[in-house]
């Protein structure tokens, strides 16, 4: 059974709009939708492969509570700082692997903050959803543990810091 497709229709002003990501999908019904199945990572000029987890991809508005003299039934609730959390990526051991090096090695010898892109791909490796960072830097890298008793796939995972999101108009 295939789903009816409609043109899609901007809200008034929406190029007006800034969003923290770019959504490349052109309708709800009969496109392709985002899975959790692949996330392409770039951070600069290195693009560091493809990975089959993506984790802590988000924001939060810290909030302070002034009481006003007077006003005892409830505090003002204030917007101070918006923080973000660190992003954890997993894939299987591959060939893939060997690209987070350049990019690593590179953060050893002068640490720079860059530019990063996280995309989410379909099932043709096709972008559906990108989200790009600012101020990215490696924060750990785990390697596989390797054992003769285990029978499962060996991993790798690579965490990242980043200053916050890249507001690109739609």
């Amino acid at each position: 059974m295939q789903l009816p497709t409609a043109p899609v229709t901007p809200p008034p002003h929406a190029d007006d709009l800034p969003c923290l990501f770019r959504v490349e999908v052109p309708s709800v019904f009969g496109a392709p939708f985002g899975s959790s199945f692949l996330f392409r990572v770039t951070v600069g000029p290195f693009l560091l492969g493809s990975f089959t987890s993506c984790d802590g991809l988000g924001c939060s508005v810290e909030m302070q509570e002034v009481w006003e003299g007077g006003v005892n039934d409830h505090p003002w609730r204030i917007p101070t700082r918006m923080t973000y959390s660190n992003i954890t990526f997993t894939r299987p051991l591959g060939r893939d692997s060997a690209l987070s090096w350049g990019w690593l090695s590179s953060q050893v010898i002068k640490p720079v903050p860059t530019v990063g892109e996280i995309a989410a791909l379909d099932a043709d490796r096709k972008p559906i959803v990108r989200w790009w960072l600012q101020g990215v830097y490696p924060v750990s890298w785990k390697g596989p543990s390797f054992s003769a008793s285990d029978s499962r796939a060996v991993t790798e995972t690579l965490e990242i810091a980043h200053n916050g999101f890249i507001s690109i108009p739609v």
